[in-house]
């Protein structure tokens, strides 16, 4: 079960005076040895990255080769004060990815190690700004994506899970959680066997998926649609990246207060983790590397819609 440390982080982050370090002690005290915070100005203001290491008992932090999964909570930001008051429906990734984190440190001292190590990266800032987007306002941040991309996407991640908030638009009519197909060095892939097996018994029902185009894998500044930043960190790793929305049957403004679910937001914690202990295993594959390996022989490199591409 994740409800709890899903609630114990939605009271910690719904707060106007929550910070980074704030965060950093309340995981500390619950277990946690590996968590670095680091605020970042930006021209609208400031926002706190944090990263929360879990080491594996075969993880490559302890010398082992177990491999690394990644956890980013996407968002712009936590809360948009003051211009509304109480924690924002953008807030979700955060609240997600830092429960993930919370449930993997308190299963550890209680003696449940997973075999790989475990990296959980995300931002807190309780004052972001917002900005216009068709059909619902959307969140902005105190910093750009690739200030983002560049805190929360490490080299030593050998997959990523990118948790965010999708309920700004009119084409996921369902609440809960939903998976994108695996993105990897510009290529979109099928969707992950392995992943859809874990999403249907970690919720108990038929897998939901969302459909992604070729603008949602490219980088935010390049002035096409993007449905959010839920696949943004694939622009920053050669690492498998897929996306978990969490989702809503009526299209929500991201900075929408009162519009988090809790229920909702702990399917994706308990998906997350149940894929880290998996992944760690050795026994869920984000792709087929045969495949990507013959794509590339027939079709060649897509890297290039990883970069801004030819802007002239």
């Amino acid at each position: 079960m994740s409800l709890k440390q899903t609630i114990d982080i939605f009271e910690l982050l719904d707060d106007s005076a929550v910070s980074g370090q704030k965060v950093k002690a309340f995981l500390e005290a619950h277990g946690a040895s590996d968590v670095t915070v680091s605020t970042v100005q930006g021209e609208k203001g400031s926002t706190d990255f944090i990263k929360i290491v879990v080491p594996g008992s075969k993880g490559k932090s302890r010398g082992g080769d177990a491999p690394t999964l990644g956890i980013i909570g996407r968002l712009g930001g936590i809360g948009a004060r003051p211009e509304r008051i109480g924690l924002v429906s953008d807030g979700d990734g955060a609240i997600a990815a830092l429960a993930s984190a919370l449930k993997l440190i308190e299963m550890q001292t209680k003696g449940d190690v997973l075999p790989g190590d475990v990296i959980i990266t995300t931002h807190i800032c309780p004052h972001a700004p917002t900005r216009p987007h068709h059909p619902v306002a959307f969140m902005d941040s105190p910093v750009d994506i690739l200030t983002m991309n560049r805190h929360e996407v490490t080299d030593e991640m050998d997959a990523v899970l990118s948790i965010d908030t999708t309920k700004g638009n009119r084409v996921f009519n369902h609440r809960g959680i939903a998976i994108s197909p695996t993105v990897k060095e510009g290529y979109i892939l099928k969707f992950s066997d392995d992943l859809v097996n874990l999403l249907e018994m970690s919720t108990g029902r038929p897998a939901r998926t969302f459909a992604i185009s070729m603008q949602d894998i490219t980088p935010y500044g390049n002035g096409v649609y993007h449905i959010n930043s839920i696949l943004q960190p694939a622009v920053a790793t050669k690492a498998p990246v897929v996306g978990i929305a969490i989702t809503a049957e009526t299209a929500v403004p991201g900075c929408a207060t009162g519009a988090s679910h809790e229920v909702d937001i702990a399917l994706a914690v308990k998906f997350a983790v149940e894929v880290a202990k998996a992944f760690g295993a050795g026994q869920c594959q984000f792709y087929d590397a045969d495949e990507v390996a013959r794509l590339q022989q027939l079709y060649g490199s897509m890297a290039h819609l990883q970069t801004l591409g030819n802007k002239s």
